[in-house]
């Protein structure tokens, strides 16, 4: 199975699994006086549409290279990324505008039963990041790292609401709005996490150069075929889950310009079976004198 293949199931995964938590804790939270757990809701519900959003991008990302588009279709990946915040950004604002609506009005104190359903899902949703954020160092897919940060974001905004209930019904009256307090400091580390996400892919839109120990290892690797004296300049990019590479090789400058040119060839092969993940290889031959 291929990073694509892998990146598309994970995100079915993600879908399946936002669904089912998403109607959990609707109903619970509905049933259990507690706006935190439907504060979660409303983050989950969102999930689903930003893992539907990554799900459409990993299927145009899919698309091979054409004339139009030579280093293939992987940008769709970062632009991708960007909804994916923006969808976080959406749904925080509206957890912190109700929070603070909740605050100011007066209602019941959750039911103790909701501490059950809350440590559920923080569990399951732990479970699901440590799979997806897994599979997206696999792929190097940087919109399964931002999915898999929802589900991590996700947990933490259970955890903030198993709290504020616990303080809810361990001081009863006076204390009904502790979890929507909760949930309103819930809505400003998922503003936060959202800023952790967007800035690696805002990284990856602008070619920034980001891959230090990748470099090395090209390096490293080039040294090991025939007639590649060192390495000048190295740089990368990143186009979906591929690195493309422009490389100056330094070379004897005595010999022909057909044999540099094998040398060019030999060395793109040997980095493209040695190195994973490497798209187009770019080699510039220099001579050492």
């Amino acid at each position: 199975m291929n990073n694509e293949q892998t990146a598309i199931r994970t995100t079915y995964f993600s879908i399946i699994g936002n669904t089912a938590l998403a109607l959990l804790k609707g109903l619970a939270g509905f049933f259990g006086n507690s706006y935190a757990l439907i504060a979660d809701a409303i983050e989950s519900t969102t999930d689903i549409f930003a893992s539907f959003l990554v799900l459409l991008g990993f299927k145009y990302a899919e698309r091979p290279a054409d004339e139009n588009h030579p280093y293939g279709h992987g940008k769709i990946e970062p632009l991708i990324t960007f909804g994916v915040v923006a969808f976080l950004v959406v749904s925080a604002t509206v957890i912190a505008y109700e929070s603070i609506q909740n605050i100011q009005t007066p209602h019941k104190i959750p039911k103790s039963w909701t501490l059950i359903v809350l440590g559920l899902i923080i569990i399951w949703k732990e479970i699901s990041f440590q799979i997806v954020i897994k599979k997206s160092k696999q792929t190097n897919s940087s919109s399964l790292k931002a999915d898999a940060w929802h589900h991590r974001s996700d947990a933490i905004t259970s955890v903030m609401a198993f709290i504020g209930i616990s303080i809810a019904i361990i001081f009863g009256k006076g204390y009904e709005t502790a979890d929507d307090w909760a949930a309103l400091f819930a809505s400003a580390f998922i503003f936060y996490n959202s800023y952790l996400i967007l800035r690696p892919a805002l990284g990856e839109v602008m070619d920034e150069q980001l891959y230090g120990d990748l470099i090395l290892e090209i390096r490293k690797k080039s040294i090991e075929v025939k007639g590649v004296l060192d390495t000048e300049k190295c740089f990368i990019r990143k186009s979906g889950m591929k690195y493309h590479v422009d490389l100056h090789a330094i070379v004897d400058g005595q010999i022909s310009v057909k044999k540099g040119h094998d040398i060019s060839h030999q060395l793109k092969d040997h980095l493209r079976n040695e190195v994973p993940n490497l798209g187009h290889v770019l080699i510039h031959i220099e001579p050492n004198e």
